[in-house]
């Protein structure tokens, strides 16, 4: 019969993985708004733009430049490396890890193109085609320290 004071042995793989999934979705989080940020001081946009209306964010992403939409990918793929490789490095599972940041990242420029369709095709291609094989180089990168992780 188990005690209640022990955990099994599979609890703490799980925990593991579960942390570093909310830790790297987080990490994602922050890394891609704070270069969404950078772009917006690179590209600012246009005085009194009313972010909560989104017939003017969508006429103001049509006639962006291309700079502008390169920081977006630049940020989603930066905030998939940067998530993905901490989740992965936390996480027993550092694939699954990883890959669940890179589908946070995707869910969220599948959600950009249905709000916003002005949004240049290459830029919901590059950012749904993107994350997910960053997430499986940083999970390499971190499996490669797994070995050396006690049990």
């Amino acid at each position: 019969m188990l005690r209640a004071s022990r955990s099994l042995p599979g609890d703490k793989t799980m925990l593991r993985t579960i942390l570093g999934i909310i830790v790297g979705v987080i990490t994602m989080m922050i890394t891609v708004h704070g270069i969404e940020t950078i772009g917006h001081m690179l590209y600012p946009p246009p005085p009194g733009l009313d972010p909560n209306d989104l017939d003017q964010l969508d006429s103001i992403v049509a006639a962006a430049p291309v700079g502008a939409m390169a920081m977006l990918v630049l940020g989603w793929c930066v905030g998939t490396i940067v998530g993905g490789g901490l989740a992965a490095r936390i996480a027993r599972h550092p694939r699954v890890a990883a890959c669940f940041v890179a589908l946070v990242v995707i869910t969220g420029v599948v959600g950009m193109a249905v709000l916003l369709p002005s949004h240049p095709i290459w830029v919901a291609i590059l950012g749904t085609l993107l994350p997910i094989p960053l997430a499986l180089v940083m999970a390499k990168v971190a499996g490669r320290r797994e070995k050396t992780l006690p049990q």
